[in-house]
């Protein structure tokens, strides 16, 4: 059953839309911010946008909204992570001993996930896994009927980014498919591109980590929340090569939200705003759950799908929503509690 609700915030509603990144069974951090954030009534949520991950939260929020309201929300996240879970309860990705006494998530020490590590850089995905199979299909084609995905008056919106263009290619409801969520959730180095309409896609997170823009557009909202997995800063100067390769890829996945905030923040200075659509995005305000505990996580334990690895993330997540809402609430519909002004240093 889902964590039992705290006593909610008293205030008018605000409509709001969520920005959700990716990043593997990190997304679980999102699962337990998102259970938070639903307890509280006056939050209405316009549009989601999702990568990876966080498109899978996306749309499993959605879908279970639209059956079952708020409750049916926080059921469908708790199912689908189970779900994970379970499916992965003898997958050869595991933890040594000594890091389950140590209490450590990380796979750093799998003799498997060493193994598995090192050939996805010397072998492809098509020689490893030529049928293409993804454990991911079956657990949403259980869990989501996606017809009930166009149905919703929440805009949902998946990215993922075509392989031949290198552009990112968003996804709305009535057009979510199956597919469209494993392709943005697809590391080349893992899977092969999903096909979609006759173009291949990869991971959303090179495009759009998540994408912004049809947040802005297409949504009535002008309050955003952005919900982080890859950090932005992370101390020390990285020296193995996994530690290296990890780092690259959060300022990869990163460098595209980043964009997109500074250009947010420019237009702020500079946009009539009255007119265009530059007012549109001048008008927007930003805010941000904050996220600490994946700097202390490596990047191994991205594949570690172990319950108690997702229920320590889904509290972790629920604590930083709490804190969020104890310092922000009465912001929201009123004023931006994200500083992007300082992404124009610099320039």
């Amino acid at each position: 059953m889902p964590t039992k609700a705290t006593k909610p915030i008293a205030r008018p509603p605000v409509l709001v839309d969520i920005a959700l990144q990716g990043g593997g069974s990190h997304g679980a951090f999102t699962w337990g911010v998102l259970d938070r954030l639903l307890e509280e009534p006056w939050l209405e949520i316009d549009g989601i946008s999702g990568t990876s991950a966080g498109a899978m939260n996306a749309a499993v929020l959605v879908h279970g909204h639209q059956r079952g309201g708020v409750a049916g929300a926080r059921e469908a996240l708790e199912a689908f992570w189970r779900r994970v879970s379970d499916a992965a309860r003898f997958s050869p990705f595991q933890r040594g001993p000594l890091d389950v006494i140590l209490g450590r998530w990380t796979l750093d020490s799998s003799p498997i996930y060493v193994a598995m590590d090192l050939m996805s850089r010397l072998v492809s995905p098509y020689d490893l896994n030529p049928m293409g199979k993804n454990p991911l299909r079956e657990i949403l084609a259980e869990l989501i009927d996606f017809k009930v995905l166009a149905e919703s008056p929440i805009h949902l919106f998946i990215t993922a980014t075509n392989v031949r263009t290198g552009r990112g290619k968003v996804f709305k409801n009535a057009e979510v498919t199956p597919d469209v969520l494993l392709a943005s959730a697809c590391l080349p180095t893992m899977f092969q591109a999903v096909e979609i309409d006759g173009e291949a896609y990869w991971d959303g997170g090179y495009s759009g980590n998540p994408t912004l823009s049809t947040l802005v557009r297409e949504c009535k909202s002008h309050d955003t929340i952005l919900v982080p997995i890859n950090p932005v800063e992370r101390p020390g100067i990285p020296r193995s090569a996994s530690e290296i390769l990890n780092r690259l890829n959060e300022v990869s996945f990163n460098a595209v939200v980043l964009k997109e905030l500074r250009m947010m923040a420019l237009l702020r200075k500079v946009a009539d705003p009255g007119k265009g659509e530059g007012a549109l995005w001048a008008q927007m305000r930003m805010h941000q759950i904050e996220n600490t505990v994946m700097t202390k996580l490596g990047a191994s334990s991205k594949l570690n799908a172990e319950w108690a690895f997702f229920s320590f993330l889904r509290d972790e997540g629920r604590k930083s929503a709490q804190a969020f809402l104890d310092a922000h609430a009465m912001d929201l519909g009123k004023r931006s509690t994200l500083d992007i002004d300082v992404l124009l240093e610099g320039i």
